[in-house]
């Protein structure tokens, strides 16, 4: 994990821009302060009535935090938007690094709610070529085309409507 975080925190911070911004990713779990058998056993009539199972590894969740607070609450847009890059670009790394092949990057509907200058550092870190091959899906063509266009990304755009692919030729 602190690998994994690490990642994250570097690409979080380059597309941000505040160094100053603290990010978190913290695991809460139930188990934490009992073992598993004795939150069976501490609910089992509970769990017999709901018909369900109320703890375990399946309530666990994690909490994403940015300055001592939670993301979800006082992020901006635009620290949400960032922070979720983060975490795929990360993820993208630690895959890469512990199997030796770039997979396919796919960031869906990634410019909406993101600044210019998110949209610019996002672009020049693919533009690098460290991520391989990469698919973008943006409900506004001519934005994606304006934006790949500045950053010197080669790139296919294409169209899907009603189930049908239209290609609109390659973007240099």
């Amino acid at each position: 994990m602190v690998e994994f975080h690490s990642l994250f925190e570097r690409h979080y911070r380059f597309l941000a821009g505040n160094p100053e911004e603290r990010v978190q990713i913290t695991y809460q779990s139930q188990l934490h302060h009992m073992d598993f058998a004795q939150a069976l056993r501490q609910n089992l009539q509970r769990d017999i009535l709901l018909q369900r199972t109320s703890s375990g590894i399946h309530k666990d969740d994690f909490v994403f935090s940015i300055n001592d607070g939670e993301l979800k609450r006082l992020g901006s847009q635009g620290q949400q938007k960032s922070f979720l890059i983060g975490l795929k670009l990360a993820e993208f790394q630690v895959v890469f690094q512990n199997k030796g092949l770039k997979p396919l990057l796919l960031l869906d509907d990634i410019f909406d709610k993101l600044d210019d200058e998110r949209i610019h550092k996002l672009m020049a870190l693919v533009a690098d070529g460290t991520f391989g091959q990469l698919f973008v899906t943006d409900a506004r063509a001519n934005r994606s085309r304006e934006i790949f266009a500045e950053a010197g990304v080669k790139s296919d755009l294409f169209w899907v409507n009603e189930g049908k692919i239209k290609g609109a030729g390659e973007i240099k």
